[in-house]
């Protein structure tokens, strides 16, 4: 077990796209509300990659799907969210539904906006849990297993200080800086789906690896 699974996690999730979602979703918290969504929804980030990288298999055998169909299906959301990101919209991003309107409705009713739809589907949506079932299947011990689920605490962390630093980033990035941060992120996580879907894509069809 590598960092390419950290590596992919954080281009996929890139707590720095919502940054601006964070700010407009909580403009009308207070500071305690605030600090409770940030911690909220960096912990729910981490449970949703550990319970992919702990369950994601075995429901995966629960439902008859080969790894090798999931790493091409999964390869091609990972291509989708890169496009996404490479219009400067967060990866798991679907501008064709009211998610986001959602979001600021039951923010401005006091509701909590850390779960849904900040860390589903914003932050960890299909692509994220599908990056971590695939890795989850190359962990050949509990100790790369464990690895895994600790880049979920990494993430989670990543998420805290970025949503917790919003307005600095905000004022230091600007629209334009983070727009740049989430292209070329964006970029990476296209040459890792091409990768991951190229792998399955042998899986199935041998032939294509010699």
């Amino acid at each position: 077990m590598d960092f390419k699974p950290l590596v992919t996690l954080l281009a996929v999730v890139n707590p720095l796209a919502i940054v601006p979602f964070f700010i407009h979703y909580t403009q009308g918290f207070t500071h305690a509300q605030r600090r409770r969504t940030v911690l909220t929804a960096a912990f729910s980030a981490f449970m949703v990659i550990a319970a992919s990288a702990l369950l994601g298999l075995q429901i995966l055998d629960f439902f008859g799907i080969s790894l090798a169909s999931f790493q091409v299906g999964g390869g091609m959301l990972l291509l989708i969210s890169s496009m996404n990101m490479l219009n400067a919209n967060p990866a798991e991003a679907k501008p064709q539904t009211n998610e986001f309107e959602d979001g600021a409705q039951k923010a401005a009713m006091g509701a909590s906006i850390a779960v849904v739809p900040l860390t589903i589907p914003l932050l960890t949506g299909p692509a994220t849990m599908s990056t971590v079932v695939i890795y989850a299947e190359k962990a050949q011990t509990f100790l790369q297993l464990s690895m895994l689920v600790a880049y979920g605490v990494v993430i989670g962390l990543a998420t805290a200080v970025c949503f917790a630093l919003a307005d600095p980033i905000a004022r230091i990035l600007g629209k334009t800086g983070i727009n740049v941060m989430t292209r070329l992120m964006g970029l990476i996580l296209a040459a890792l789906a091409v990768e991951v879907m190229a792998l399955g894509l042998i899986k199935l069809f041998p032939g294509l690896g010699r």
